[in-house]
């Protein structure tokens, strides 16, 4: 994996993320040169118009990233990929067809946005049709080598089997004669030569999944292979890159501590968020406004009660603030307290129903982000007494609040909805990657990716 601006991205999804971004070059210039010798004029050099197609390659190309084009599925899946490359391509080029229209551009003629249209659908399918084998194959695995026989090491070897898995492990090693789990794992004393043995098998990463490491670590062996330039892991720090969230079963303070994250640098990370934050929440406001406003007006005549839902939600370091979204539950839906909503939830109208879908109910919140009590992304503002509650059984859970809470954020594009101990557990998992980890560059994936998650609800109640 290439880590980028500290979250980590596979090289196979790098590779043919670079490769689409280049051919979307080439479909905009191939579909002027077409559109140009149809009409009998000249071209002229490409460094005139080189500009505005970039500017068009990448329109499409945040749009296949928004509707999950290098999510697993779709780089394993070739059906997967082509739905939703013909809903990315779709929007972007109404989007370009309105730049043209608005600018009058030279180059974004409609003609030649349907051909570039045409050029790109070919060009994404041939380019998968030809790669995707390729991508999936263990060219693009790094190969592990497991020390320990334990439940550790049997969560990584299921980890492994993962189709989408970036990682094949080659061996696991029994550093003790404890209870194995995994029955496969070669003895430490069968060993002669570890150093050797991991050169033999072409290990480029050893990780520690050690029950009880007391007596157990080889550290003259580990010292070895890393100045070989292997690469020694140990088991939190893979399964947070392999998965992007944080292990609640096997973190401990020291990690927390020690490891990565939370650093001093996120106080320019704080700053460009805030003014992002301010900017597209008023540009939001404004676009929205009529949106909102008849959308009010719909829960009103559809049920008793007011246009909007106020409630008191836990955001920054504990604090309180009352969050604002359209009514979408019966004025009467909390009367004997706060409830996590459920599948098919009664309590919800018939307009809330259709809100909560397309996310519109969320579309209020915006003056809170403005308020600068929540940010665009950010873990989602939980009731006070879901927080007590939780925080007496989660480990960690106050841990969230150390960043704003959010409209959406790495949780929700990861995780469908929960309404329980265990949703909100693995959804912590995933708050704490962010609160760990965060950058303007991971609001942008979430940001993004979003999209997906509004036009293919995974979840919403």
């Amino acid at each position: 994996m290439i880590r980028l601006f500290k979250h980590y991205i596979p090289h196979a999804v790098i590779l043919l993320g670079l490769l689409d971004l280049g051919l979307l070059l080439l479909a905009g210039e191939l579909a002027w040169q077409v559109r140009a010798d149809q009409i009998g004029m000249d071209a002229g050099p490409f460094t005139e118009r080189w500009l505005s197609l970039t500017g068009s390659a990448l329109v499409i190309w945040l749009a296949m990233i928004s509707v999950g084009v290098y999510g697993p599925n779709a780089l394993r899946s070739l059906r997967y990929a082509g739905a939703r490359l013909l809903v990315a391509i779709s929007l972007s080029i109404l989007v370009l067809a309105l730049v043209e229209f608005v600018l009058e551009s030279q180059t974004f003629w409609r003609s030649t946005l349907f051909y570039t249209m045409c050029l790109t659908v070919v060009f994404m399918v041939a380019d998968r049709l030809f790669l995707t084998s390729f991508l999936g194959s263990s060219a693009f695995k790094r190969r592990v080598l497991v020390l320990g026989s334990g439940d550790r090491a049997q969560r990584l070897r299921k980890l492994g089997e993962k189709p989408e898995s970036g990682f094949a492990i080659v061996a696991f090693l029994a550093m003790s004669d404890g209870e194995r789990v995994v029955e496969e794992a070669i003895p430490r004393d069968a060993i002669h030569d570890l150093g050797r043995f991991v050169e033999n098998l072409g290990v480029s990463e050893v990780v520690l999944a050690l029950q009880e490491r007391r007596n157990a670590l080889p550290l003259k062996d580990l010292l070895r292979m890393k100045t070989k330039g292997v690469h020694v892991n140990e088991f939190s720090s893979f399964m947070e890159r392999e998965t992007g969230r944080v292990d609640l079963d096997t973190v401990n303070p020291s990690w927390l501590i020690f490891s990565d994250g939370f650093s001093s640098g996120r106080m320019f990370s704080s700053a460009a968020k805030r003014a992002f934050d301010i900017v597209a929440s008023l540009l939001l406001l404004v676009l929205t406004l009529p949106i909102i406003a008849i959308f009010a007006l719909a829960v009103k005549m559809d049920s008793k009660g007011p246009a909007f839902f106020r409630q008191e939600r836990v955001g920054l370091y504990g604090q309180t603030f009352k969050l604002v979204k359209l009514r979408s539950m019966r004025t009467d839906a909390e009367k004997d307290g706060a409830k996590w909503a459920e599948e098919n939830d009664p309590r919800i109208t018939r307009i809330g129903r259709f809100i909560r879908k397309v996310r519109i109910d969320e579309l209020p919140q915006t003056w809170s982000v403005l308020k600068g009590e929540m940010s665009f992304v950010g873990p989602r503002p939980e009731v006070p007494q879901f927080v007590n509650d939780l925080d007496d059984k989660l480990p960690y859970y106050a841990e969230r609040h150390m960043v704003k809470p959010g409209i959406t954020g790495w949780a929700q594009i990861n995780y469908p909805y929960g309404a329980s101990i265990e949703d909100s557990r693995k959804k912590l998992e995933f708050d704490l990657y962010y609160a760990k980890n965060y950058t303007p560059f991971l609001d942008l994936v979430v940001l993004l990716q979003t999209v997906r998650v509004i036009l293919w609800p995974e979840g919403a109640r």
